[in-house]
């Protein structure tokens, strides 16, 4: 007979996790590794020096909230940048600039869109997302989910950088099982470093083109209708 398989909280938290780590790994072509431990906290907030929030709803709801420390941000935003090929005296020198807020931002954006992939192949349900609301923080601000979840449940999970900076992931969301009821293929998974590799060559196409543009706007309108 066969096992009634039961997709949990945890479960759908350790998902979380393994995006966070592929999608951040991927981008800054360093190890990012999370903790095999996760803590219970009673709620959700955002803490210094830099946290990232973005809400989720549909077949589940729930928050996730990551905070940086300043030396972890500037690790990750410089290791993303300079694997996209911006040289080092470009970057920007400290954690509250808004360019570093935009990249970390942006990875939050692409953690959520790889972990919507993953609930959606591995569960069959859909979630959708807010856009990611990033800020420099110098105190605790407590964050919550906006909807009717009754008593959500909260979890900690630290992450490590290839230079041991230490940055934490929140998760709240409402407690839920999800029961297979029958046998299912999932999909095909998307890879996050082929996703990287197109926006470097989209990038890199794009300044050649933005350098040329002396005729002006219909030029650039011939050049795309192939005029």
């Amino acid at each position: 007979m066969r096992k009634t398989q039961v997709v949990t909280s945890e479960d759908i938290l350790l998902k979380l996790c393994q995006s966070a780590t592929a999608v951040l790994t991927k981008a800054t072509n360093s190890p990012v590794h999370h903790a095999a431990m996760v803590q219970k906290i009673a709620k959700t907030s955002l803490k210094p020096d830099l946290g990232c929030f973005v809400l989720f709803d549909g077949g589940f709801s729930g928050l996730v909230v990551i905070n940086f420390s300043s030396a972890a941000a500037m690790e990750i935003y410089n290791n993303y940048m300079q694997h996209m090929g911006i040289p080092a005296e470009e970057l920007a020198s400290l954690h509250t600039s808004d360019e570093v807020g935009d990249v970390l931002g942006e990875l939050m954006n692409q953690i959520i869109g790889d972990f919507t992939g993953k609930i959606k192949r591995s569960i069959q349900t859909s979630i959708t997302q807010n856009q990611p609301k990033m800020m420099a923080v110098n105190k605790n601000l407590s964050v919550s989910v906006d909807s009717n979840i009754d008593k959500p449940q909260a979890r900690r999970v630290s992450f490590t950088t290839e230079n041991n900076h230490i940055f934490y992931l929140e998760l709240a969301m409402e407690r839920t099982e999800f029961i297979q009821l029958q046998d299912f293929e999932e999909g095909e998974e998307v890879n996050p470093d082929a996703i990287l590799e197109e926006e470097t060559v989209r990038q890199l196409e794009k300044k050649p083109t933005e350098k040329k543009g002396t005729g002006g706007g219909n030029n650039d309108l011939l050049d795309e209708l192939g005029i």
